[in-house]
């Protein structure tokens, strides 16, 4: 009988640095840091710490779940790339997990906040988006659904990681960020000056 796999699971698509470890249904860590800057810095520093004190190593782990967002860009890119490069390394596999799919509880639609007042959402019957609070929350009352938004949930990265438990032996794609709105920095839309030869 197979041992019950070991996978360590992050997100970093909002404001914190989320990692946990499971082994099988156990949770062996969780940690949630609350952090506006840094996860770029913090990230791989906290996934060693959840790996040393759950008693594991790399070299143990069966897959690797992240969060792929929707949420901040910078946030989503560091943790989509370190899964990426850690599967790679590793030579196991690497399974995104949307922030509604960690967000997921009964009879709750899943939203993810978004800048002025807005949130990320997938109302029954639709693909997800970004919408008002007040149109997501008026949709949630017309289906019986609570709406309580939380960019940081205490339990993402457990919940990142007990989704990838359930797909990372048939997972065939790496991660990919999950972008539902275009990015705040545009590239500029003036020509760049012409570069002289001398």
């Amino acid at each position: 009988m197979p041992s019950e796999p070991l996978i360590l699971g992050f997100d970093t698509s909002a404001a914190h640095c989320a990692a946990a470890l499971l082994h099988g249904d156990e949770i062996l860590v969780s940690r949630l840091e609350e952090m506006k800057r840094g996860q770029a810095e913090r990230l791989m520093v906290l996934l060693e710490e959840v790996l040393a004190e759950g008693g594991a190593t790399w070299a143990e782990l069966d897959a690797i779940g992240v969060g792929v967002g929707p949420g901040n860009f910078t946030g989503i890119r560091i943790a989509v790339s370190a899964a990426r490069g850690l599967a790679l390394g590793l030579g196991i596999p690497a399974v995104g997990v949307t922030g509604f799919e960690a967000r997921t509880a009964a009879n709750a639609l899943p939203a993810v906040p978004a800048p002025r007042e807005h949130v990320y959402a997938a109302l029954p019957g639709e693909a997800p988006r970004l919408m008002p609070a007040q149109e997501a929350d008026d949709a949630a009352r017309g289906a019986g659904l609570t709406f309580s938004p939380e960019a940081s949930p205490a339990g993402i990265a457990v919940a990142v990681a007990r989704h990838a438990a359930t797909r990372f032996a048939t997972e065939t794609s790496s991660p990919a960020p999950l972008y539902l709105r275009s990015a705040d920095a545009a590239p500029m839309r003036d020509a760049p000056p012409a570069l002289l030869d001398e």
